[in-house]
């Protein structure tokens, strides 16, 4: 169901940006340090989109790969537990306790 909401929202941003691009194709100015440069505008929303896009992945790299290791953790605390849980019930089984 996630999926298809993910796929929803993407088609609907897609044709946003579609229509965006089609209602401003006029060129805009982009003036940098070594000159200038005439672009459609509907380009430089992509470059501009896609590199944000970019940035902001690799700023979350590091916070996703400590978040992935803290799970493993408690992935094995979680094993260790299980596994002394079954160590105890299986004590109290041939102890005769209850």
């Amino acid at each position: 169901m996630m999926k298809i909401i993910g796929l929803i929202i993407l088609l609907t941003v897609l044709v946003f940006g579609l229509f965006l691009g089609v209602l401003n194709d006029g060129p805009i100015k982009m003036d940098y340090y070594v000159g200038t440069l005439e672009l459609p505008f509907s380009l430089v929303l992509v470059i501009t989109l896609l590199a944000g896009a970019t940035l902001g992945a690799i700023s979350s790299i590091g916070i996703v790969f400590k978040l992935k290791r803290e799970v493993g953790q408690l992935k094995r605390k979680v094993r260790g537990g299980n596994v002394e849980l079954t160590n105890l019930r299986n004590l109290s089984l041939k102890t005769g306790a209850h």
